[in-house]
C-alpha cells in the first residue's frame, strides 16, 4: 500500500495512461479514492499517433476537472468540418465546434494534469494477470512486480489485457474494412489557417485535412481493403511506396489533395481500423473495463476519446455514490451501455459510407448526401450536446429498466 493510503480509503488500480485512465483518476481522487496509475509503456510516447478532434462532450469533462485551457492549449480550434466531392463541390456542412488536437499531446496534457493533481504514475508495468481474493485484487505485471487495490478499472485500450483476463468470452475487436492514415506537412497549396476542416469524398479513397495557425496541415485518408492487412505488414513498406500509393489513389481529386499528400517528408501513419460493437459485460468482481477497452469505437463520427472520457466521470460517481464496488460496477454499465454501443454502430455505419464508388453511384452519393448530413448534424448534437453534472447523485438502480 503506498503511503498516501488512508484507512478506510479504497485503492484503485488504473491499467492504462492513455485518455481514460488520467481523466479517472482525477476524479476518483476528488471522490476520496486512492487512484494509481500502471502504464506498460517504458516512457512516454509524446510524439505517437495522428491527431483527433475532440468534441464538445469531451471537453466539457474537461472543463468539469478544471484542466480545460491547459489541455486543449495543446490544440487548436475546428469551427465547422466542410464535406466535398472530389471535384470540390460542396455536398454540406457541419457547423459543431470541436477542438483539433494531436494525440500524443492529448494524452501528455491529461497525464501532466494528473500528476499535478498527485497522483502516482508508474511507466513499464505491463500487466498479465489479476488475482482476486478476500475482497482485493492484484494486478501482477511482466517485470514481475505486482499491486494490490480495492479495485481494478481496465483503460488499456481497444487490445485491453484487463479485458482478456476479466471477460474472457468477449469477442476479439472486428475489422471494419477500412485503412486509415495520416501524418503533418507544410505546403501553401493547402491555403491559410481558416478553422475549417475540409473533408473529400475522392474517387478511390476518403481525404481530410485541416490548417492551423502555425501553418501546419493535419491531414488523414481512408480507404477501403477488404483483406485484413497485419499490422507489422503495413509497418514494413517503405514511406517513398506508402506516398506513391496515395498518390495514384487521390491523383485525379481536386486541388489540393495530391500537393498535400506530395509535400509530406516525414512519417506517414497507418493503421487497420477496428472497433467492438457490443461485449457480454464490463465487469468482473472487482474489475471493471472503460472507454476502448469496453467499446471500441472507428474515428468516423469522432467521439472516441470524448465517449472515454464520459466513462471516467460516470464511474467516478458511482464509485462515490454506491458504496458497494461490484454494485457501481454495474450501476456504471447500466448507465453507459445504450449510449456507447450507439455511437460505435453509428460510426461503423458513417465508415461505410466513406467507400468510393461508380460513376452512377458518385452521382446519387451527390445528390442526396447533403440531405442525408444535414439529418446526421440533427441526429448527433444529442451526442454533442450531453453533459453530466458531478454534482448529481447516483443510485445502486440508476439506470436499469
Amino acid at each position: 500500500m503506498t503511503q498516501s493510503a488512508q484507512v478506510g480509503s479504497k485503492r484503485a488500480l488504473i491499467i492504462g495512461c492513455g485518455i481514460a485512465g488520467p481523466v479517472l483518476a482525477m476524479f476518483l481522487k476528488r471522490a476520496g479514492l486512492l487512484p494509481e496509475i500502471f502504464e506498460g509503456r517504458s516512457a512516454p510516447s509524446d510524439e505517437a499517433g495522428a491527431f483527433l478532434n475532440l468534441a464538445p462532450n469531451g471537453a466539457a469533462i474537461l472543463r468539469t476537472l478544471g484542466v480545460d485551457d491547459d489541455v486543449l492549449g495543446y490544440g487548436t480550434p475546428t469551427t465547422k468540418i466542410l464535406f466535398q466531392n472530389h471535384r470540390a463541390k460542396r455536398l454540406g456542412l457541419n457547423p459543431e465546434q470541436t477542438t483539433l488536437i494531436k494525440r500524443g499531446l492529448l494524452n501528455r496534457g491529461l497525464r501532466e494534469a494528473a500528476v499535478n493533481a498527485g497522483v502516482p504514475l508508474h511507466f513499464g508495468k505491463r500487466l498479465v494477470d489479476i488475482e482476486q481474493r478476500n475482497g482485493k485484487v492484484k494486478a501482477v505485471f511482466e517485470d514481475g512486480s505486482s499491486a494490490e487495490g480495492d479495485l481494478i478499472v481496465g483503460c488499456d485500450g481497444i487490445h485491453s489485457r484487463t479485458r482478456r483476463v476479466a471477460v474472457p468470452e468477449a469477442p476479439d475487436p472486428s475489422y471494419t474494412g477500412i485503412i486509415d492514415c495520416g501524418a503533418f506537412t507544410r505546403t501553401s497549396a493547402a491555403g491559410a489557417a481558416d478553422g475549417i476542416m475540409r473533408m473529400t469524398f475522392g474517387l478511390k479513397g476518403f481525404f481530410g485535412y485541416q490548417v492551423v495557425p502555425s501553418g501546419e496541415v493535419y491531414w488523414f485518408e481512408n480507404y477501403p481493403e477488404d483483406h485484413e492487412p497485419d499490422r507489422d505488414t503495413l509497418d514494413a513498406i517503405p514511406q517513398q511506396q506508402w506516398r506513391d500509393r496515395l498518390l495514384a489513389m487521390h491523383g485525379d481529386d481536386h486541388h489540393p489533395v495530391a500537393e498535400i499528400i506530395r509535400s509530406t517528408e516525414g512519417p506517414i501513419g497507418r493503421w487497420p481500423i477496428y472497433d467492438m460493437q457490443s461485449i457480454p459485460r464490463w465487469q468482473q468482481g472487482l474489475i471493471c473495463l472503460i472507454g476502448d477497452a469496453a467499446h471500441a469505437t472507428s474515428p468516423h463520427v469522432g467521439q472516441g476519446a470524448s465517449m472515454a472520457m464520459e466513462d471516467a466521470i460516470v464511474l467516478a460517481k458511482c464509485l462515490r455514490d454506491v458504496p458497494d464496488t461490484r454494485a457501481a460496477f454495474a450501476t456504471f454499465e447500466n448507465l453507459r451501455r445504450e449510449r456507447v454501443e450507439r455511437v460505435v454502430k453509428e460510426a461503423r455505419r458513417t465508415g461505410n459510407q466513406k467507400a468510393p464508388s461508380g460513376a452512377f453511384g458518385r452521382a446519387i452519393r451527390d445528390l442526396v448526401l447533403p440531405f442525408f448530413l444535414k439529418m446526421g448534424v440533427k441526429a448527433t448534437e444529442p451526442v454533442y450536446s450531453y453533459r453530466v453534472d458531478w454534482t448529481e447523485r447516483v443510485t445502486a438502480d440508476a439506470g436499469t429498466r
